[in-house]
């Protein structure tokens, strides 16, 4: 195989350049008529020529580069104090005061305002501009078909198309996404990948509003919902690094790779706190750290995803999913690369005290895990090829489930509006709409967003805009119909008597199954053979084989008995038979026998 190497350089950087200037014009050739050429022409005489009565014109097309816009901010301050007074200073402050109300200037001042003020303030005494005019109107309800149209698509603007890994809507109103690229398949990658994420606005596809330059190529990143200019960002080599975009493109501050992760960092959520500073982050090195963005050299804080609660690192689950709920500050979840979910307690005083409870389903990596808005003791956790909904009472066993897909689940996140309504997606490129008040076995609404493997989704505060991201590095934006974004009425009440019918059924299931297992420990205690072997076959079956095999035992018995008294009852109606059919034998022998005796009477006299 041939290997050819090839350099390119602008033409204006090597060589001589070029200078042009103006002269006048020179003739250099001219070339005389020749008479001798005369005879070789034939002269054409008449000559028609048609003419038109109007310009000729003709058409052209070219391409012009596309007109880009570019946002631009300016600080305009009026009015304040003066640099020679510190307004944090009360005797400054009073000083300052008295000498400005000594001033003529400033009661003539305050005299003209007052009257334009007094004008207002009447005014707004007189109208309410405020006032609900239809309050008490009913909105007419119309049952309209789910549905969900695309607003707009952000490609990858590189050549080298990396993966949307994920997505973060701007905390103050749907203007802006955030959307992080990096490329997953690290033996894949090109040394010419860049390593840029981009902040989009919603309306403009064309161009990033800002761009964002790591060090190494960002899997998360997260909009700090306490100040709208601050990001935080996870990186592939395990660093974390925070952005003000006030400040430019590259990052205020980055942790050390040695007081970092020692695997890409897969999830980032900022915490609640009084500075709005604090954040955690979660890796496939089985670590969650806590950081504090003031001082992001090293974490504040951290823990290890042991099972065995000894802390140590080699036993330690790799973590793919994050779940914190700011209404319960002190508990998060994590969701690992073994299927298994892990409740936490971050207040706990050791370190294996701060584990809490596990919950084991899924058979692959858990994808996405999320409590639910409206009912934070319910959590679904997307993974392998299914969606199931949790409750923290039960751990055995999730109380609902999607059926299984032919597709893998790459992702999924509950409706912040809604709290019957989940969004998945699939690595065939579709996105899933359901809604477990209209129907549980099949999704409500399915898209087929894009012919490539959906990897990340995020809903919009308001539960109508859905961005999805792809392995391709196209986010989507999907606007959903009203009726997907309207609570219904009494939904609340029966979204809780559905999720608390399916966890009392899970707790009568698991009570069964202890109670079985507590039958089998007697049973070999005592030394019961028979008892040991069945309970060795019982033991795989599933509970509601079990159950199944109660329930038709007791209808079998029932039916024998009902035979059995049905037998019985027929017995005796046929001895009533016999004893009947006996006694009028009897009676026509008797008839017989006084007639008998009668006409023997008659004879003798």
């Amino acid at each position: 195989m041939e290997i050819v190497y090839v350099y390119t350089k602008k033409r204006s950087e090597f060589g001589r350049q070029c200078n042009f200037s103006d002269r006048p014009a020179e003739l250099h050739v001219d070339i005389l008529p020749d008479e001798s050429l005369t005879t070789n022409f034939v002269e054409k005489n008449p000559v028609d020529r048609g003419i038109q009565c109007v310009q000729e014109m003709s058409e052209h097309e070219v391409n012009t580069e596309r007109f880009e816009t570019d946002t631009r901010g300016i600080n305009h301050v009026e009015g304040g104090w003066p640099k020679d007074v510190n307004p944090q200073e009360v005797e400054q402050v009073i000083r300052y005061r008295k000498k400005v109300e000594k001033d003529e200037m400033y009661i003539t001042t305050i005299q003209q305002l007052g009257t334009l003020m007094e004008h207002c303030i009447r005014q707004n005494n007189a109208i309410d501009i405020y006032e609900d005019y239809f309050a008490d109107l009913e909105i007419e309800e119309t049952e309209e078909t789910p549905s969900a149209k695309t607003i707009n698509v952000f490609r990858d603007p590189n050549e080298i198309k990396r993966t949307a890994t994920h997505l973060s809507w701007y905390p103050d109103g749907a203007k802006k996404l955030a959307v992080a690229y990096s490329n997953l398949e690290f033996q894949r990658s090109s040394p010419d990948t860049s390593f840029d994420s981009y902040i989009w606005d919603i309306e403009n596809p064309n161009k990033p509003e800002t761009i964002i330059k790591p060090a190494s190529p960002l899997v998360c990143l997260e909009y700090n919902p306490k100040d709208v200019h601050v990001l935080i960002g996870g990186c592939y080599n395990g660093q974390i690094a925070y952005w003000d975009t006030r400040k430019g493109s590259h990052p205020v501050e980055i942790s050390l790779v040695e007081n970092s992760h020692m695997d890409p960092v897969y999830k980032v959520i900022w915490l609640q706190s009084k500075t709005g500073t604090e954040c955690f982050s979660a890796s496939t090195d089985g670590q969650v750290l806590w950081w504090d963005i003031r001082k992001a050299g090293e974490p504040i804080e951290k823990l290890i995803m042991d099972p065995s609660k000894k802390g140590n690192i080699n036993n330690a689950l790799g973590v793919v999913a994050l779940e914190y709920e700011p209404t319960i500050p002190t508990k998060f979840m994590v969701g690992t690369e073994r299927g298994t979910i892990i409740s936490c307690n971050r207040k706990a005083k050791t370190p294996a005290e701060k584990i809490v409870a596990s919950y084991k389903e899924h058979q692959g990596p858990v994808y996405a895990l999320q409590r639910n808005p409206f009912f934070p003791k319910n959590f679904l956790t997307v993974g392998d090829w299914t969606a199931r909904i949790w409750s923290e009472d039960i751990r055995e066993s999730s109380i609902m489930w999607t059926k299984y897909h032919s597709s893998y689940m790459t992702d999924g996140c509950w409706s912040p509006v809604r709290p019957a309504v989940f969004f998945t997606t699939k690595d065939d490129g579709s996105l899933d709409v359901w809604d477990y008040l209209f129907k549980q076995n099949d999704p409500t609404l399915s898209l087929q967003v894009c012919d490539e493997q959906l990897q990340s989704i995020r809903v919009q505060d308001q539960g109508k805009l859905i961005a999805t991201g792809s392995e391709r590095g196209t986010t989507t934006l999907l606007e959903l119909s009203s009726s997907l974004c309207t609570m219904q009425r009494n939904e609340k009440a029966l979204v809780t008597a559905m999720f608390e019918r399916e966890t009392k059924r899970e707790k009568i299931l698991e009570s069964r199954q202890r109670e079985l297992k507590l039958k089998r420990a007697v049973a070999s205690a005592q030394g019961d053979a028979e008892n040991e072997d069945q309970g060795r076959e019982n033991e795989d079956e599933d509970l509601v084989a079990l159950a199944e095999q109660d329930f038709f035992s007791i209808i079998n018995t029932e039916r024998k008995k009902a035979d059995a008294n049905k037998a019985k009852v027929e017995e005796q109606q046929m001895i009533i038979e016999e004893e009947e059919k006996k006694g009028n034998s009897d009676s026509e022998g008797e008839k017989k026998d006084s007639e008998n005796g009668e006409k023997g009477d008659e004879e003798k006299e």
